[in-house]
């Protein structure tokens, strides 16, 4: 384990199935979905379904992003003083560049606002990292080296919605959206996420062991031949860093959503790293129950993972989680349970 562990301290989450971390953990962990008829319609004339985060106003764009995310962090930090907030930065992961109808003002505006929307201010060293679905691992890792240089508390934040018609057109024109006449897709999804990041206390918690980045030369848009060489490539890499094999793994949690490319990567992957048999090895994937949810795919498996840990139905206390974005970025975070000290 590297000497700059971070653990994390506490969680929140808002999705289509809760509005706290809580209520979302047991919902997924009881496999509960509510996805909802959207206004768009598909190519066949179908209303197109997707899980909505429901707030008490309906809005839209990043009016909507900002408020998901403002009560994702404010759940985060209910334990920490308001004058504290400006002592930590805020690493606040969000769509990738190459996505397609992505937000304007992402990058700069969402950050501002949501601060604005806290009343509060947070540290010179926060940042926004514009990786989707891989950023809560880019983030963990910039945590690390924050923690790691004397920083003690760090925030992880996520927002992201695709539920806007130029990003779910997009998708949907490219069959991979869950239709009536389309098995091969996801069911969009929007929602919130935060992790507050420390070092291990005695009150115990999920620790990050170690993280691993790749890059798939075939990823989802194009038709080169799929081996798993950048989703391998970082789950070996994180195992390395925290001196396990993937035998000692005990389950897994990703950001899996429905396509079958992604399933193929996830199996070939786990036939090229773990080299010892295992009777069993559960794979969790949140998906099914928020849906697709880009950026925020990383901070719910972290959640869950977190809570499963802490109530005491984890199936042991490691676990891998790992991510893959459509540009072909992959990462990998190895996580395990330390429990509190008596």
């Amino acid at each position: 384990m590297p000497t700059s562990a971070i653990c994390i301290r506490r969680t929140g989450l808002v999705t289509s199935v809760g509005l706290n971390a809580a209520a979302s953990c047991a919902a997924i962990r009881a496999k509960v979905t509510n996805p909802s008829e959207t206004r768009f319609i598909d190519s066949e004339g179908e209303r197109i379904m997707a899980h909505a985060v429901p707030l008490e106003q309906p809005w839209r764009g990043r009016a909507k992003l900002v408020r998901m995310a403002a009560l994702a962090v404010q759940e985060c930090l209910a334990g920490v003083a308001r004058e504290r907030w400006d002592e930590i930065p805020l690493l606040l992961c969000v769509a990738e560049h190459e996505r397609p109808g992505r937000l304007q003002g992402l990058d700069d505006l969402l950050f501002e606002e949501l601060q604005d929307l806290l009343g509060a201010r947070f540290s010179a060293d926060s940042l926004v990292v514009a990786h989707g679905r891989v950023s809560v691992v880019v983030a963990l890792a910039q945590a690390q080296r924050l923690i790691g240089g004397g920083v003690p508390l760090v925030l992880v934040a996520a927002v992201d919605c695709l539920l806007e018609w130029p990003t779910l057109g997009a998708y949907e024109r490219g069959n991979r959206v869950l239709t009536a006449e389309n098995s091969n897709g996801f069911i969009p999804g929007e929602g919130a996420g935060a992790l507050l990041m420390g070092v291990l206390g005695g009150e115990g918690g999920l620790v990050c062991a170690g993280t691993g980045f790749g890059i798939e030369k075939a990823h989802i848009d194009t038709e080169e031949p799929l081996r798993g060489d950048g989703l391998s490539a970082a789950i070996e890499a994180g195992l390395a860093q925290a001196g396990c094999g993937m035998h000692d793994i005990d389950y897994r949690v990703t950001d899996l959503s429905g396509e079958q490319y992604y399933f193929k990567e996830a199996t070939l992957a786990l036939a090229r790293t773990l080299r010892q048999r295992k009777e069993s090895f559960d794979i969790w994937h949140p998906a099914e129950c928020i849906g697709e949810a880009g950026a925020v795919a990383g901070v719910a498996a972290l959640a869950v993972a977190d809570a499963a840990g802490r109530r005491g139905y984890a199936p042991g206390p490691a676990v891998l989680v790992h991510m893959a974005n459509d540009a072909g970025q992959r990462a990998c975070a190895v996580m395990r349970f330390e429990e509190a000290v008596a």
